[in-house]
């Protein structure tokens, strides 16, 4: 059981816009529990005018501790941390925000963990895969490099923003560790298709690849926890696919989550 919070309580906020969908808040909190620690993860909702206020009282609050950022503040608040991992500082983006001991933050980009980690439990190897990713943001861009790094020969991105595309791709390259190069909404021809952007979070949203050309031999992830299964999920078991939700990749790196927060993963 998690015990009540008091006025000793350690706060942790998750930040976002919109908000509503994130699962983290009970789990997180419940980790803490289990870990002997007195701390509760609560979800603030800001928009993207109102985050630089946000952070600059979030830094004066002396009893919050740890920030989790969700869309669209990734790349935003990477700028606002003193401090980052190897990983954060490639991407140049974060979802985890720790105080540092002179009241400044130090921050972590995790989501590809994550993901690869759900692709991993369903038995899927990304290893040698030639993989479509649609979405080059915050998100997007940490589960393309940690698909690199994870050894897939191959990496196509699609995303709307080109330039944010070409520079992921960029980069990506420069590691020389798979080809990374300009996908389209075509998943023909791919074993893994990631999807790592809101589309299916609304109503009347369009399917993030073209559904109908997927194999069902390939994997299909994605990062959207609401609805539970996104449409693009949904069709992807229609056809055989394997899939893994974002509910999938948020308890696979929800551990992750919060050691970094805690401080005891050495980051």
């Amino acid at each position: 059981m998690v015990p009540a919070p008091t006025g000793a309580t350690r706060l942790y906020v998750i930040v976002g816009n919109p908000i509503a969908q994130v699962r983290s808040p009970a789990g997180v909190t419940a980790a803490f529990a289990a870990r002997g620690h007195d701390g509760i993860l609560v979800p603030v909702q800001v928009s993207t005018a109102d985050l630089p206020d946000f952070l600059s009282m979030a830094t004066r609050l002396r009893n919050l501790d740890g920030i989790v950022v969700t869309i669209p503040h990734k790349f935003a608040c990477y700028k606002a941390c003193a401090s980052g991992t190897e990983r954060a500082h490639f991407l140049g983006t974060v979802n985890l925000m720790r105080r540092r001991a002179d009241g400044s933050w130090h921050g972590d980009m995790v989501d590809g963990l994550g993901f690869v980690g759900a692709a991993r439990a369903r038995g899927i190897d990304p290893r040698g895969m030639r993989a479509l990713l649609v979405g080059a943001g915050g998100a997007g861009s940490a589960i393309a490099l940690a698909l690199v790094e994870a050894g897939v020969a191959e990496i196509a991105i699609h995303d709307s923003a080109a330039e944010r595309r070409d520079v992921l791709i960029g980069q990506l390259n420069r590691l020389g560790k798979g080809r990374a190069r300009a996908g389209t909404v075509d998943p023909s021809g791919f074993d893994f298709v990631a999807n790592a952007t809101p589309a299916g979070m609304e109503e009347g949203d369009s399917l993030p690849v073209d559904v109908m050309r997927l194999a069902p031999s390939a994997y299909c992830g994605c990062v959207i926890t609401r609805p539970e299964v996104s449409p693009f999920i949904a069709e992807a078991r229609k056809i055989g696919c394997v899939t893994a939700t974002g509910t999938d990749m948020y308890q696979q790196h929800q551990s992750i989550m919060v050691d970094f927060l805690l401080g005891t993963d050495g980051a």
